[in-house]
């Protein structure tokens, strides 16, 4: 069941992203130090997106979620793909929050840009 959410709130992700009018690069993107859900070209920087989706507020909301801990391993995975595809523009980490509501998202956040 979680991981169906997940696959849900990916999908959801990549509309959103490309409904403001970012170009997804990768999807579930791997390497050894670990997975970033989405990459996308947002203008001119690539963004690294991690993707959180709630169904309630039981467990907190979903962007409260990412720690320093999973910070710097997003930003590890990042730092890996820039190197392994010769990426010599700037570069960002983002989170893309979900609050699932009946079918379709309830509220969608998109925050740029965070760091440790």
């Amino acid at each position: 069941m979680r991981r169906t959410l997940g696959q849900w709130g990916e999908k959801q992700a990549v509309c959103y992203l490309e409904a403001h009018g970012c170009r997804v690069e990768a999807l579930n993107w791997r390497c050894q130090a670990g997975e970033v859900d989405v990459v996308v070209l947002d203008g001119t920087w690539l963004a690294f997106v991690e993707v959180r989706t709630r169904r309630g507020q039981a467990y907190g909301r979903a962007e409260d979620s990412i720690t320093p801990r999973k910070l710097a391993r997003m930003a590890a995975v990042a730092e890996a793909y820039v190197y392994e595809h010769g990426w010599q523009g700037d570069w960002r980490l983002d989170v893309l929050a979900i609050q699932a509501g009946s079918g379709e998202p309830a509220a969608i956040e998109w925050y740029r840009s965070v760091s440790l």
